[in-house]
């Protein structure tokens, strides 16, 4: 029984290694690693339309608009006047409280200085989780505020 078994075990060795490629004279050609692409999902998304710096810090309404041309608090100090840095947009869902990159490339940026600021911004586009971008395809900004009875009395 025990020669049995011995027997078995050797021969089911045997054919794993012959079937897995090992002590074979060519060696196997390394699988091309296939690169993972990510699909473009729609989506439509609301939220608070902001710069990078601000959202991180968490001051929403506290941004200042020199964020929105150079990037940082006091950053019109450093640069002349004119000259734009590199500024990243984001929209902040209250859904979910995440922060989504925003790509404008395919809208007028003239749309966009609509809602800066602003909450209640509404995006509709493509993601892209890779990089966890919305590619922005239309725009919708919030109504301008409703005048208040006791604007200007107090």
């Amino acid at each position: 029984m025990k020669k049995l078994s011995a027997i078995t075990s050797a021969l089911i060795l045997g054919v794993s290694l012959v079937l897995s490629g090992c002590g074979s004279a060519e060696p196997k050609a390394p699988e091309a690693k296939q690169e993972v692409q990510t699909a473009l999902v729609p989506i439509e998304k609301m939220g608070f339309l902001t710069v990078d710096t601000c959202a991180a810090q968490g001051a929403f309404l506290d941004c200042y608009l020199e964020n929105y041309m150079c990037g940082t608090d006091g950053c019109y100090k450093e640069n002349a006047p004119g000259v734009f840095g590199k500024v990243q947009l984001v929209l902040f869902s209250h859904e979910d409280g995440v922060s989504y990159n925003v790509d404008t490339t395919h809208i007028d940026m003239k749309m966009i200085d609509k809602g800066i600021n602003r909450n209640e911004v509404t995006l509709i586009g493509d993601f892209d989780a890779a990089t966890n971008t919305i590619i922005v395809k239309e725009f919708k900004a919030p109504p301008p505020p409703k005048k208040s009875f006791f604007k200007g009395c107090l």
